[in-house]
């Protein structure tokens, strides 16, 4: 049985749905603190906060830039995320511009994640490359994604933000968020430097073991509290 850090430290305590209260994130990141989480992803206005609470813990400040659509142009980009590094993050996950992706702009998305990344790693952080999969009906994209990214090797590459909804052919709108289809491509098709984050639907012990064996090593998940105390009550110390 895996030690109980071993788990802990494989989650991003995600606080980034819009709805979110100053107080609801303090809280939040009290309880990442508390069960000593990877990090805690916190809303980009929010990051002095995080910071403020998490202070002397091992759990790190990550945020979001361009979410959750990606669509902001690279420069404002590169702006919140050396915004977000100088009050104190130290992760950054950030959306590729996804109709330049099905548009197959390729030297613009390489530009974006190797300008990004290098502008990131230079203040002493680590990028997390979202891909946003539910959008792409062909694993083409994502393979071309993968590729790209084994060119500018970013810390991390990411499923999905867990905002992004599609409409079903029921018309209700839905997202699949990290399957294991998905996973197992990015796992094989990413140089072994490449560590993979799983987010959306990930929401329980036995999901984060699934996608563990599946060589995943991050996930973001809301769900932080009931997947630690599920492992507490199973054994794992």
């Amino acid at each position: 049985m895996e030690k109980l850090s071993v788990i802990s430290k494989m989650i991003d305590h995600s606080l980034l749905h819009p709805t979110f209260t100053d107080e609801f994130l303090r809280n939040g990141c009290i309880l990442a603190k508390e069960f000593d989480t990877a990090s805690v992803c916190i809303k980009p206005y929010a990051v002095n906060l995080a910071k403020e609470i998490l202070n002397g813990s091992s759990v790190k400040v990550c945020t979001v830039i361009g979410f959750p659509h990606g669509s902001s142009s690279l420069g404002q980009k590169i702006m919140e995320a050396e915004s977000a590094c100088a009050q104190g993050a130290v992760e950054i996950d950030f959306v590729v511009n996804i109709g330049k992706v099905l548009s197959k702009d390729w030297v613009y998305v390489s530009d974006e994640i190797k300008l990004i990344n290098e502008a990131v790693v230079s203040l002493g952080a680590i990028t997390k490359v979202i891909f946003e999969n539910d959008y792409y009906t062909e694993d083409y994209f994502k393979l071309k994604l993968c590729e790209i990214c084994n060119l500018h090797k970013p810390a991390f590459v990411k499923t999905s933000t867990g905002y992004s909804f599609i409409k079903q052919p029921d018309g209700n709108y839905n997202y699949l968020g990290a399957t294991d289809h998905d996973l197992k491509l990015m796992r094989d098709k990413c140089m072994p430097l490449i560590q993979i984050k799983a987010a959306g639907g990930i929401r329980t012990l036995k999901d984060l073991l699934r996608v563990k064996n599946l060589g995943v090593t991050r996930i973001g998940a809301t769900a932080t509290k009931e997947i630690i105390s599920e492992a507490v009550k199973l054994g794992y110390q």
